[in-house]
């Protein structure tokens, strides 16, 4: 008859129990620290841990709890009175309730996009280490606004109250093994931890009843109910309303080309100017066909104070342009928004969300030019359009232009507004997490076509 608990046993055990002991205190600290702003960004990061820690907790509870029921526990030492078994089973199913019903509230905390501490909105996406992105529950965050401050506060709520009862879990469990480790003797320690001595085990003669799988269970699912219950907002609902953008010009639907289907190459990654001047429709400019590998459009900002960069990995373009004929020459680039990569896994899933690019509905940004004039030497001016989101802007956008032989060579810097743009305004709109003013950086190499 076994007398410990098996290896993978152990191991889910102690990397659940290790996951615990950290996510407590961090969450904690983070609750107070995201309202500083000086330790905004420390906190933010630590809430993204926070959330990869909490969901892996939840797929490791969950293969334990498949293990388990695979694989019985080593009977319980000779000699336990009959109440202490019905506690120690009462104390494990307790757990098995608290590690599930943590980071399940905790995840439906974040898919209401509300910041209970801040009490204000802020959709941040949840991404797994960086490595992918956890979804939201849509039922949640589909929500009216003030559904989902409220429920926002019963999630925390019951989110915190489980961490104590976690902790007063911990130290019922901690405190029984050390009494029977070392007032009863009878080696308990050793079924969860290899290197110490198992104890005597005996076949069971009271096999476990429906009794404690109800009280541990039961005594979980009653502190949520009540958190939830009892959980919501102190303060009255207060629409959140963001400042009011200037005054855009009338939306016009761009095309994909100046020119014609025919002669407007889609290079993924390059950018094609192409010209269609209004005084002379006949008239054409050299098409110039961009090198991807040379060529960005990048992106900058601050991030809860961080300096962060970023670029979009995919684009077409389609250039039409003649320093001698800038009256026929024009620029037209698509932008894939959903290609925007900065290197941090939840900064990119969070421009995917509706509030930002929102790519699921408005998957193209597109940057035409109206008039485009020297501004002597090798500097240049482009009059423009910025349609984003179904919204059009105009743009200014400054640059320098060197030509040697077929070979040209662009570089320019415009800043946008993120209110102009009506990005991040929900839960940003006055700039705190995210600067309102992002520079856009253009760097282009072309040949020019045959």
């Amino acid at each position: 008859m076994q007398s410990r608990y098996s290896a993978v046993a152990m191991t889910l055990h102690w990397l659940i129990a290790l996951s615990i002991f950290g996510l407590i205190p961090a969450g904690w600290w983070m609750a107070d620290a995201i309202k500083d702003p000086a330790t905004q960004n420390q906190a933010y990061q630590v809430f993204q841990m926070h959330k990869s820690i909490g969901l892996t907790v939840l797929a490791l509870t969950i293969a334990r709890l498949a293990w388990r029921l695979s694989h019985p526990a080593p009977p319980l030492p000779a000699g336990m009175a009959g109440w202490e078994r019905f506690a120690a089973r009462a104390t494990h199913i307790g757990f098995y309730a608290a590690t599930l019903a943590l980071p399940l509230t905790g995840w439906a905390y974040v898919s209401a996009g509300w910041a209970a501490e801040l009490d204000k909105p802020l959709a941040v996406a949840t991404s797994w280490f960086g490595l992918f992105e956890a979804p939201h529950w849509s039922a949640i965050s589909g929500m009216a606004e003030e559904a989902r401050r409220a429920f926002a506060f019963q999630a925390i709520s019951a989110h915190s109250l489980l961490a104590w009862a976690a902790i007063v879990l911990i130290g019922l469990h901690v405190g029984a093994a050390l009494k029977h480790q070392f007032l009863n003797k009878d080696d308990l320690l050793g079924r969860m931890i290899p290197f110490l001595r198992a104890g005597e085990v005996r076949p069971e003669t009271d096999k476990p009843g429906p009794l404690p799988l109800a009280a541990g269970a039961g005594a979980i699912l009653m502190l949520v109910l009540v958190a939830f219950i009892g959980g919501g907002p102190s303060t009255p609902y207060k629409p959140q309303v963001a400042a009011a953008a200037p005054a855009e010009p009338a939306i016009t639907e761009p095309g994909t080309s100046l020119d014609s289907p025919a002669t407007a190459p889609d290079i993924p990654g390059a950018i094609a100017i192409s010209a269609a001047p209004a005084a002379a429709p006949s008239v054409q400019v050299a098409r110039w066909v961009v090198d991807p590998k040379a060529s960005s459009i990048g992106f900058a900002g601050t991030h809860a104070g961080n300096a962060f960069k970023g670029s979009f990995s995919t684009w077409t373009a389609d250039i039409r342009f003649d320093p001698a004929n800038l009256a026929a020459s024009k620029a037209l680039v698509t932008i894939d928004v959903g290609s925007a990569r900065t290197g941090d896994g939840t900064q990119e899933s969070s421009l995917r969300e509706g509030e930002w690019f929102n790519p699921a509905k408005f998957p193209k940004a597109v940057f035409e030019t109206k008039a485009i004039k020297s501004l002597g030497g090798d500097r240049y001016e482009a009059q423009a359009t910025l349609t984003v989101k179904g919204k059009a802007v105009p743009v200014t956008l400054p640059f320098t232009l060197k030509m040697t032989g077929a070979t040209a060579e662009m570089s320019g810097t415009a800043t946008l507004d993120r209110k102009t743009l009506d990005l991040g305004l929900v839960s940003d709109s006055a700039g705190e997490w995210v600067s309102l003013a992002i520079p856009v950086s253009v760097k282009v190499k072309a040949q020019k076509a045959p």
